[in-house]
């Protein structure tokens, strides 16, 4: 079924975005291509609730992906969580996401963490002629994974540094002629946060600022390509405010700005013949390193300064909690219509006990036909010291 891979490789390329009609406005778009996009999805719950924020939110146990130089600063001693996200089901009914992620707190300031995410593409045909008869085509089933582990240290009360590893894995191959093999990249992040309380009129207000630069690795090559592509090298700068307003209540506002660095695919000018545009492409695009490719990623946009703001998305979120047992959550996640046109607002709520949590979240998209609309996500976690508790008391 080589038209449905091609809709989802479309999708996970660009994210689609719907209804530029203008003819000048699809000479303008111009997305961020990059390898592994499921990288660059939510895994939580929680953070997807709130518009996919979490650089600087209160730590919990799904940090590993936002943020994990926040860990030495949770309170409960481990954790565990397990999400889950049934993916595009506006297009396809069984692709999904699976994120396992966990952390340990070696005495008062340092953790270790770690996290495992399983892409499903689904079950794919392949040698299907489109006539309806499938009883000689094969089946193959698609998938990414990642696995990383990060330890992180605080260097005084307010603030710590984090560092982490990562092996990626994709096999997205589909062809019955080539030899199928998975390929695959490592790459590292590097984290930092900072915590601290201040007055606001009459109350001791929480302030939290988080920096996470994530997936600075190798690039990655698939079976039959004589180009090596990006990986989605990522920049998330975000902040958070926590207001107490009493003994039971507290409500958090959240901003993320989140950019990819990773070059943009060069434009062919006018006049330019097909063969000296092929050549740029590959001595300005895929000759140019990861590395290099990072630091050019400021300022190569075709539209100048303006292009380069647009490559920027915004995330913004807020959450209510009461007596730290029942969560209400929203957002708004705003992506450039050049870039992707992923506009959506968010919902989320979770419940808390002392030795687990659910949490749920939910996608409203703003753009017609947006493949993320109605997007549902899971997330179980447990308070390994609530769990001790627990079986204590019994």
């Amino acid at each position: 079924m080589k038209n449905r891979i091609r809709i989802i490789a479309a999708v996970l390329l660009t994210v689609i975005a719907t209804n530029v009609k203008a003819q000048d406005k699809r000479e303008m778009f111009n997305p961020i291509h990059t390898a592994l996009v499921s990288q660059t999805i939510a895994p939580d719950a929680r953070a997807a609730g709130m518009g996919d924020v979490g650089a600087a939110t209160d730590p919990d146990v799904n940090s590993q992906y936002w943020n994990p130089a926040k860990y030495p600063f949770c309170i409960s001693r481990a954790g565990l969580a397990l999400n889950y996200t049934p993916w595009l089901r506006s297009l396809v009914s069984d692709m999904d996401i699976a994120y396992l992620a966990g952390y340990y707190r070696i005495g008062d300031y340092s953790a270790v963490s770690a996290s495992l995410r399983y892409f499903s593409l689904g079950e794919v045909y392949t040698n299907y002629d489109g006539t309806g008869d499938i009883s000689n085509a094969q089946t193959i089933n698609p998938y990414e994974m990642s696995f990383d582990v990060a330890y992180s240290l605080m260097l005084s009360e307010k603030f710590s540094l984090a560092a982490g590893v990562r092996f990626l894995m994709s096999d997205m191959q589909y062809s019955s002629t080539e030899e199928r093999s998975a390929s695959n990249a490592f790459a590292a992040d590097l984290a930092c946060y900072y915590n601290d309380y201040i007055n606001i009129g009459s109350r001791e207000c929480q302030l939290g600022i988080g920096l996470n630069i994530s997936n600075i690795g190798s690039k990655i090559t698939f079976g039959g390509s004589d180009y090596s592509e990006f990986i989605p090298t990522n920049m998330r700068l975000g902040a958070a405010l926590m207001v107490p307003i009493d003994e039971f209540n507290r409500f958090t506002i959240s901003a993320d700005a989140n950019k990819l660095l990773v070059p943009s695919y060069p434009q062919q000018e006018e006049g330019e013949t097909t063969e000296d545009y092929q050549q740029r492409v590959e001595d300005e695009y895929y000759n140019t390193s990861s590395i290099s490719g990072m630091f050019k990623s400021f300022g190569d946009a075709p539209g100048g300064f303006k292009e380069e703001l647009e490559e920027i998305n915004w995330s913004v979120g807020a959450e209510y909690v009461y007596n730290d047992k029942f969560s209400v959550r929203a957002g708004y996640h705003h992506e450039s219509e050049n870039k992707g046109n992923r506009k959506y607002f968010t919902v989320g709520a979770g419940f808390r006990m002392s030795a687990f949590t659910l949490d749920c979240g939910y996608v409203i998209a703003t753009a017609k036909s947006n493949p993320l609309d109605q997007t549902l996500r899971f997330t179980l976690g447990f308070d390994m010291d609530g769990l001790k508790d627990l079986f204590k008391r019994r």
